[in-house]
């Protein structure tokens, strides 16, 4: 069996559970913003992006990282590679808007959600973008 298949799959699947997250709860937000802060409404979506940040959010950031860090020690000539420097900024930029969404999730449970469900639209566009470069990155290698 070769190990790096393994932990391969394991990134990729973490990977596709952190993006889920990441485009899910935004998504969420707006709805959130729809509701009056003290309904039963917006005790459920309280609920739901909780447990969507603290239960597969997290985890699946972490499994990512765990992964991409034991990729790099069985393959540490990748670390010279313009493509993976790009692609590394990316993560941390994807892990600075997770940040910032459990923030956006803090304030939504303490109901002082201050933003619009137009800028939850707009930030459910960022983790797309990086996504795309990322892939780009992963996939084509271009330098």
């Amino acid at each position: 069996m070769d190990l790096y298949s393994w932990v391969k799959a394991a990134h990729v699947i973490a990977v596709i559970s952190w993006m889920a997250g990441l485009l899910y709860l935004p998504r969420l937000f707006v709805y959130h913003c729809g509701v009056a802060p003290t309904s039963e409404a917006s005790a459920t979506f309280k609920v739901m992006e909780r447990k969507l940040l603290r239960f597969i959010m997290n985890p699946a950031m972490v499994v990512t990282y765990a992964a991409a860090i034991w990729m790099l020690w069985l393959t540490p000539g990748w670390l010279t590679d313009g493509w993976l420097h790009v692609k590394i900024l990316m993560v941390l930029a994807l892990t600075w808007v997770h940040h910032l969404m459990g923030r956006w999730r803090k304030d939504f449970a303490l109901d002082r959600n201050q933003r619009s469900a137009r800028f939850y639209r707009i930030a459910n566009e960022v983790p797309t973008l990086l996504m795309i470069v990322i892939v780009i990155m992963v996939i084509v290698k271009p330098f």
